[in-house]
């Protein structure tokens, strides 16, 4: 029987996140793979959603997000210099995923080119294959990830409508410079090219490196979608509440297409987050703390098994070289880890078109419990 998924879509199976876990329930596995973090909601936070439900707050919201959190997330943009009207420049929407679906789908016709740097995350090629557009990759250099703005230029043609830039990256834990991110800007405006920015790791940075939005730069508010959400910024990525903001005509664009996809959710969450957003800084503080203290922990742990790791600017995700313990081939190897060693990763050849300059890379989270990361290095040593 032939495949009732539409062509366009057969290249995409069963995503690494979803192979991962299932293995690791499998065989009992600690999952130091997939980046859903150990670590509890601020207690702020969840009991501002406990009185929300209880005050009634558990029908649709309206389709835009409801005003209170569209205010804050007007005003969390505001620390980067930007001034949004909330009513106009806002959307809420069914996570981070949720908005990059209905921006992709919004703004590409079947034909057009989208530029996608990698390793991207998986969620960006689906997109682009679903919406019928042609994806041009371009790696970042490797071993210092420095994005090679000739290969960006030699990607922008006619045809190009998109370019998806994700700043903190996952998987590689890299921040983009104000310079790449310059260069960036250049190509866009050059060939008037809408950026989708996708931050949302934009709390999660180390060591003095800081997130610029590129909707910052001068030339770019224009032309840029900047989405996030609350999952990893509040530890509560089963809530699914982000949200896109930009340009009155790119926000209606995407909230166009957005009704048709998921319409509106999250209402008990929505007045939740709207009172995290207001105090952002003072919620997030210790979760860094604690990130920056376990993302030292997986350093030495996966050092002292033998992997070279490289040290992560953002994120929560720490990707290292398996290539020392003979492995050639980090897909084949992640396969079996749950079962030989009882520890989950992800091969971070599953976000890249071109994976042969990252075979031997696997990327772990240390968004787990330090005893998790404890013990899932000392069955990696093992």
């Amino acid at each position: 029987m032939t495949s009732s998924l539409v062509p366009r879509m057969q290249a995409h199976g069963e995503s690494i996140f979803v192979t991962m876990a299932r293995l690791a329930i499998e065989h009992g596995a600690l999952n130091l793979g997939q980046g859903f973090p150990d670590d509890p909601a601020p207690e702020a936070v969840a009991e501002a959603a406990r009185r929300a439900i209880a005050q009634g707050h558990n029908q649709y919201p309206p389709a835009r997000g409801i005003p209170e959190l569209r205010r804050a997330i007007a005003q969390h943009q505001g620390r980067y210099g930007l001034e949004l009207d909330p009513d106009r420049h806002v959307m809420v929407t069914a996570g981070a995923t949720g908005a990059l679906a209905a921006s992709v789908l919004a703004l590409v016709e079947p034909g057009d080119e989208v530029v996608v740097i990698e390793p991207y995350y998986d969620a960006y090629p689906a997109l682009v294959d679903l919406a019928g557009g042609v994806r041009r990759t371009v790696p970042l250099r490797q071993p210092d990830l420095a994005l090679d703005v000739e290969a960006l230029r030699a990607s922008v043609g006619p045809r190009t409508r998109l370019l998806l830039l994700n700043t903190p990256n996952n998987p590689m834990g890299k921040v983009y410079s104000r310079a790449e991110l310059a260069a960036i800007a250049e190509v866009a405006i050059a060939h008037d090219v809408v950026v989708v920015s996708d931050e949302v790791y934009e709390h999660m940075t180390f060591d003095g490196h800081e997130h610029t939005p590129v909707a910052a730069l001068p030339g770019m508010w224009e032309r840029t979608i900047t989405i996030s959400s609350a999952g990893k910024t509040f530890s509560v990525t089963g809530w699914k509440v982000g949200w896109a903001t930009g340009p009155d005509e790119l926000v209606e664009a995407v909230a166009h297409v957005a009704q048709w996809l998921t319409f509106t959710g999250g209402a008990p969450f929505q007045p939740a987050l709207a009172e995290a957003l207001d105090r952002v800084d003072e919620l997030v503080a210790p979760m860094m703390d604690s990130l920056r203290h376990r993302r030292g922990l997986l350093l030495d742990g996966l050092t002292g098994a033998g992997l070279v790791p490289r040290t992560p600017e953002g994120s929560y995700f720490v990707v290292a070289d398996a290539a020392p313990l003979g492995v050639a081939d980090a897909h084949e190897w992640c396969l079996r880890l749950p079962q030989e060693r009882g520890v989950a990763a992800v091969p971070v050849s599953a976000f890249c078109d071109a994976p042969e300059a990252v075979a031997t890379l696997a990327r772990f989270a240390f968004c787990k419990s330090e005893e998790s990361i404890r013990e899932g290095c000392r069955r990696l040593a093992g």
